[in-house]
């Protein structure tokens, strides 16, 4: 039996009918059409899904949608702002972080949960700020050096 919840994505509010079962994954794909988020295991093992719930980096396929009755999320899609890429996209842009691009909405956001949590991250921190988060193309290295570029622009304000 479906139950409403009320979400706020990417700054607007949402009324969804959600089944008790549905991952909050599920609710931002097939309800909201919101497809930059990736599901890549469905088990909490490669943070392809990961997604900012009240700012914090969350897997969305181990939420349930209705445990964030009230909440606010952030994907992919609610990073830039009239266009303009975050300093995190940014820097994933310039230092060719890129490869297939299926990690990569993921990793923007744990690295923009990082730098807004830690804005100076050690490359031990950005490690393990993105542990959590599997880049199969190997691109790590490059990853690594974007969210260092990203720290330098988050320091300049």
């Amino acid at each position: 039996m479906k139950r409403l919840i009320e979400l706020t994505v990417n700054g607007e509010l949402h009324e969804l009918a959600v089944e008790p079962q549905a991952t909050l994954l599920d609710v931002l794909r097939e309800q909201l059409g919101l497809t930059g988020t990736k599901e890549g295991c469905g088990t909490g093992e490669c943070g392809s899904c990961t997604v900012l719930l009240a700012g914090r980096p969350v897997l969305s396929c181990l939420v349930l949608a209705m445990e964030c009755q009230g909440q606010e999320v952030t994907t992919i899609e609610g990073l830039s702002v009239d266009g303009r890429l975050t300093p995190v996209q940014q820097a994933f842009q310039d230092r060719g972080a890129v490869q297939c691009g299926f990690c990569t909405p993921g990793m923007v956001l744990a690295a923009t949960a990082l730098l807004t949590e830690n804005p100076r991250p050690s490359e031990a921190e950005i490690k393990k700020g993105l542990e959590g988060n599997l880049c199969r193309c190997t691109g790590y290295n490059k990853i690594i050096e974007a969210v260092k570029l990203a720290a330098e622009s988050f320091n300049q304000k």
